[in-house]
């Protein structure tokens, strides 16, 4: 008897699952299970008394989630680039869930009304994938030497949140532009994972005026092309020396009046790349005493264009670098910077932009400067020129405490200066 229940019930099981995910929990009646199980429909109820019941059955001896962290184990061991086994683990995961949508959407739908506990097994089901995956991530991240910047576990919530959340817009909607497609998601997952959260381990050591910082360098062109595109943290504050500055500055003049502009307003007006692709013709507002930019977006404000920048003088208020580029348009394009169509330049291009006009250059930490840091040497300088923190605050659009880090650079800068002005004064 006890053996003839258990082939019952798991018969009962089998015959749920495959119609739950074929029509969905809502459309499945119990008589079909009944009758795709063999039994009368009265088992069910005896068994697990109600469609719900048998629903949380399903969820607890089933291991569909649970069964997609071993893609995991299975292909990342096997491969030797991070962004084919995360890839491969994504995939493998959507199409698991693939051959249960009507199931995903039910459960998706209908949970408000389900009954607590049968919620509460959808969340041990979740729990227990994501740390039977958070284990697998363990181990290939161990046997592979690579390095993560997060726990196994926060990794695993992360990845399959991700995942879950694609197929659920997948599956319940239509027509929305997040992605261009399946492989568009896949790429830019993997992307974001490789810059914020695993990196093969290998360690260089940058040295700054304040703090050596470890950070993993892979060897390939795709993770220096992260590397260089990340902002340094607002904390670590590395303004560029002002000879490099002025190599950027001649390198733009020598490639075109655009190049020069926006060189021009990136060392002197402080702007971020975002800021700086949103200014229109407008926004520049160029008298004979000032030459002022509107700034439009989260934080709208007036900031100045200076006329010096480290040490040198780059034209006036009414002839300067970017009034140049202004004179010599010919389109009729609202946008103040414009790409190669002569459409609005995006903020990938000027990132593009920037990586060509710094080729080759390096900062004092031996690395590529970054278009953060042009903004990083303006509010230092603004402030070694004597401007207090709170008029700074309004002309960056940074928060007081943001810009702490700057008056301690500037303060060290000032002190060099100092200390160099001693040295060359003889004693009496």
């Amino acid at each position: 008897m006890p053996a003839q229940k258990k082939s019952t019930r798991t018969r009962l099981i089998d015959a749920a699952l495959e119609l739950f995910a074929t029509k969905g929990v809502t459309e499945t009646t119990t008589k079909e299970v009944a009758e795709r199980a063999q039994v009368n429909e009265v088992t069910i109820f005896r068994h697990f008394g109600s469609k719900h019941g048998l629903l949380l059955a399903v969820m607890e001896d089933s291991a569909n989630f649970a069964q997609l962290g071993k893609t995991l184990t299975e292909r990342a061991v096997a491969k030797q680039s991070v962004s084919e086994a995360l890839k491969a683990y994504a995939e493998e995961s959507l199409q698991a869930l693939e051959r249960v949508p009507e199931l995903i959407r039910s459960i998706v739908g209908n949970a408000g009304q389900y009954p607590l506990e049968n919620r509460i097994a959808i969340g041990q089901s979740l729990n227990q994938a994501n740390s039977y995956v958070a284990e697998c991530l363990a181990k290939a991240i161990a046997e592979n030497g690579w390095q993560s910047r997060l726990p196994a576990e926060k990794l695993a919530s992360l990845l399959n949140g991700l995942l879950l959340g694609y197929f659920a817009i997948e599956l319940t909607s239509e027509g929305h532009k997040f992605w261009e497609g399946r492989e568009d998601f896949l790429e830019s997952l993997v992307t974001l994972f490789l810059q914020g959260a695993i990196a093969p381990q290998q360690q260089t050591t940058i040295t700054t005026e304040t703090k050596t910082e470890q950070r993993s360098v892979p060897s390939s062109s795709f993770y220096r092309g992260v590397i260089r595109d990340s902002a340094p943290p607002v904390s670590l504050v590395t303004d560029l020396p002002g000879n490099l500055v002025h190599s950027i500055l001649q390198r733009a003049k020598k490639l075109g009046r655009q190049h020069y502009a926006l060189a021009y307003v990136l060392f002197g007006a402080g702007l971020s790349a975002t800021e700086v692709v949103n200014l229109e013709r407008s926004h520049s507002i160029s008298e004979s005493h000032q030459h002022i930019l509107q700034i439009n977006g989260d934080a709208p404000r007036q900031v100045p264009l200076n006329q010096w920048i480290t040490g040198k003088r780059y034209g006036s208020s009414t002839n300067n670098p970017l009034t140049q580029w202004l004179k010599t348009r010919k389109d009729d394009q609202p946008a103040l910077f414009l790409n190669e169509e002569e459409q609005p330049m995006s903020e990938q291009e000027l990132r593009a932009l920037w990586a060509n006009l710094t080729e080759g250059l390096l900062t004092l930490q031996g690395q590529n400067p970054t278009i953060e840091q042009a903004r990083q040497t303006w509010c230092v300088e603004m402030l070694m020129k004597g401007m207090d923190l709170e008029n700074l605050s309004i002309l960056s659009g940074m928060a007081i405490e943001e810009l702490q880090p700057f008056a301690q650079r500037a303060r060290e800068k000032l002190a060099i200066e100092q200390a160099n002005r001693l040295d060359r004064k003889p004693k009496s």
